[in-house]
């Protein structure tokens, strides 16, 4: 187990070195799954804010998905922090998929969050 969080962590921080050097100063939408849920942040690392969060958990989502856990809440979620994001001020981001391949989930919240407005 421990062996697993090591290689997920030097994953991580290699996606997250890769997208520093090519950020420009742009903010970035970071996504973290679990097996029953999805979170996604767009954070402003030079400052170390928060500009806007969505995650399946939040007000509301729960009524109207069955669960959090699979593709379609996934791309509700991608496109209600685009949403948040667009009253933030905010249009193009550099997307973090932190230690989880292009696939699945990550892939239809990053789908959706472009379909919402941003660009990445």
């Amino acid at each position: 187990m421990a062996k697993n969080l090591a290689t997920e962590a030097r994953r991580r921080a290699r996606v997250r070195r890769a997208l520093r050097a090519a950020a420009g100063g742009r903010p970035r939408l970071s996504v973290y799954r679990s097996s029953k849920q999805i979170y996604a942040q767009i954070i402003d690392d030079s400052k170390g804010v928060t500009i806007a969060s969505a995650s399946t958990l939040d007000k509301g989502f729960k009524a109207e998905s069955k669960t959090g856990a699979d593709m379609a809440a996934a791309a509700a979620v991608g496109k209600l922090v685009a949403e948040r994001a667009a009253a933030a001020g905010v249009k193009d981001v550099v997307f973090d998929r932190g230690s989880y391949i292009y696939h699945g989930r990550v892939k239809a919240l990053a789908e959706a969050a472009r379909e919402g407005g941003l660009n990445f």
